[in-house]
Parts: structure tokens; sequence; C-alpha cells
């Protein structure tokens, strides 16, 4: 957590007053809600009465992905299409998934290119085919396994122009690169305050104010009757201060990442026998804080593992499943094998990361990575 997001957080974890209650505690906690609220809505170029606050990204989404799906079916019985990117997250795909199983939906997935971006003409063509059956398009901002930017405002006009609502996960994206809600076009935003240092278990949904979502949770109706639960003032406060100061140091802290990220790939590219950088080239197709790169015929498990122990954080980007190591669906749909999509790791870069800390990656991932291939 960033120092400012912290101070926050302690300063009104003593708030004792329900924002939703009439007396005086309850009316100092609403004072702090509107305040971060406010102040969430400045950073992503949002009006204030657009942004429910949420659990976090996934539960954003989920409202996101069911609440307008129920919506829309419920409006017209015809549209039952969700349509989004194969390179979704988790928080984004299984969703759809289940509203496929459960609901009627049809799920469409877009493809993507070598690169993780999605097809425009695919969206084109699905829009000129199935527009009225179309119940919701989604596609993230910045993908989370390989960085990768998506055209997300184009894709946007194109759901217009259909009358389709747009949603964008956006939990990647915020702080680390320019969004602007209102600019882009979309429908609703997903976002979620660890990613820009701020507590973890806050987020929010960003909705435009004419469009209707059917609500998730019931109970109370705190959020636009969109979203029901007593509301985290603490949280919501540190939201605001770690988004303040995630956008106030955007373009520096980018372009000082954006140097670490190149440093750190050519490092790695230079020194480890047939690795090779997953998603975009380096530069604004690109998130700043992102490396991934795929090591052919290592164990991702025993690699993650051994970087532990040298006090190296570092994420596979595959999913696991009761235990059982499984091939990033991101990779596949990129066109990777099975077999190099397993073979990934990604390594984050933030606002602690200096170039020391790629020194001591460099003096533990080469070995790191000759042990895994010799493992698998």
């Amino acid at each position: 957590m960033v120092d400012v997001a912290a101070e926050a957080l302690a300063a009104h974890a003593g708030l004792v007053g329900n924002p939703s209650a009439s007396h005086a505690g309850g009316r100092r906690a609403r004072a702090v809600v509107d305040d971060a609220r406010e102040r969430v809505a400045a950073a992503v170029g949002a009006h204030p009465s657009e942004v429910i606050w949420t659990s976090g990204g996934t539960e954003a989404d989920n409202l996101a992905i069911k609440g307008l799906y129920w919506a829309r079916r419920q409006a017209d019985a015809r549209r039952t299409r969700i349509v989004i990117s194969a390179v979704e997250h988790h928080a984004v795909l299984e969703p759809a998934e289940w509203l496929a199983a459960e609901h009627g939906a049809q799920l469409v997935l877009l493809p993507v290119d070598a690169h993780g971006r999605v097809d425009l003409d695919a969206v084109k063509n699905e829009l000129a085919a199935h527009a009225e059956s179309t119940a919701l398009i989604s596609v993230m901002w910045a993908n989370n396994e390989v960085g990768t930017v998506q055209p997300v405002a184009e894709v946007a006009a194109l759901a217009a122009a259909h009358g389709v609502p747009f949603h964008t996960d956006a939990v990647q994206a915020v702080g680390h690169v320019p969004v602007d809600f209102a600019h882009s076009g979309a429908t609703a935003l997903s976002l979620s305050a660890h990613k820009v240092g701020g507590p973890v278990g806050v987020g929010a949904l960003v909705v435009t104010r004419t469009e209707r979502l059917m609500p998730v949770t019931h109970g109370g109706g705190q959020e636009r009757q969109i979203r029901s639960g007593t509301l985290d003032a603490a949280g919501f406060a540190a939201t605001a201060a770690a988004l303040d100061w995630a956008v106030d140091h955007l373009e520096g802290e980018a372009a000082r990442l954006r140097e670490l990220q190149a440093h750190a790939v050519e490092r790695i590219l230079a020194t480890i026998p047939d690795a090779a950088l997953t998603g975009t080239g380096l530069g604004p197709g690109r998130l700043p804080g992102n490396v991934h790169v795929c090591f052919p015929g290592a164990d991702p498990d025993a690699l993650m593992f051994m970087l532990d122990s040298q006090g190296i954080l570092a994420s596979n980007g595959a999913a696991c499943s009761a235990g059982v190591h499984q091939s990033s669906h991101v990779l596949m749909a990129m066109g990777y094998s099975a077999a190099d999509a397993s073979s990934t790791m990604r390594f984050s870069l933030g606002h602690t990361t200096t170039s020391g800390d790629i020194d001591a990656l460099m003096g533990a991932l080469p070995e790191a990575v000759e042990r895994a291939r010799r493992i698998r």
C-alpha cells in the first residue's frame, strides 16, 4: 500500500457511524464516502454518481456482466449473446460462462492476434450479424498477463453504433496508463484499489447514469439500487488517496517503469537461451510495469518457487484449479502451444521497484530457469 493510502486508512479507521445512517456519526462517515467518490470519479474521468463502490475488481466485473445481461434480457428476450475477448480475466470469463451454462446466454469469444490484441474486424462482423441479439460486449482495457493495451475506444464506438452496452475491465490499467471513462465511450468500467497501491478488498464499477443494471446482491440498495452492502468509509478514503497519488505521478512513474522494463527485458533475452517476450513490444501498447516472458521447456511452478526462495515474487500467469496446473488461456488464444503457454513467468514492476531489483532478478533467474528446464 502506498504511504498516502495507509495514512488515510489509519486516519479513518476509527469512524463508527454507518454511512447510511442519519445520526451525526453516520453523516460524518457519509461525508468521507462522498469525498472519496468525487475523487475517484475525477481520477477516471467520470461523474461522481457513476461510481458504484464494490469489494474489488472481481465483484465489479460480475456486477457488470450479470447486471447488464439480465437487464438487457429482461427488456428484450432476444438479447442473449455475450461477446467478450478470448483473453479476458477469469472475473469476466467465468461469469459469462456461468450465464451461458445456467441462464441461456450465448457466449462469443472474440479472437486476438499474436500480441493478444482483439480483432476489430471480428467485432465489426459480430455486430453486423448479431447486434439485435447481443446483450453486451466486454473487452479489458489492458491484459493482466501479457500487458497488452486494447483498442477500447474503437470497440466502444462500434458497440455504441449498434446500441449495445460495452464494459471494460480496467483493473490493470487505471493508475498505470491514461484512463478517461467519459472519453472512452464505455458503458461500464471496473477498477480495483490494490492495483494502484490502495487496500485489498475495495473496488468500483463506474456506470453511465442512463444505464440500468440488475442488482446481483439485495438488501439495502445503498449504491444506486445496483449494489447493496454497508459502505467501507475508511477503505474508500484510502482508495481515493491511492488513486490520486497514482494519477498525479502517472506520467513520470510510467516513464521510469518503462526504462526499468526495457532494461529487464534486454537482460533476460540476452542471458536466457530461447527466452521470448510475449504480448506486444515495449511502448505505449503495453503496460509499463509488465514483463511477461516465455521460457520454453521450464516447469513454471518450479521456476516460481525457486525465485520465491531468493526473495523474488513472480507469477506464472497460468490458472490453477484444485492444484492442477493448466496452460494460460490467454497465451493459448494468442497461438502458443499448450507447453509454451504453461512455461511463462510474469514480473510486475511497481512504485517500489528499482534497478537493484532487476540486478537481483538477474542474479537468480538464469540458474532458476536452467534447473526448471531440467525438472520438466
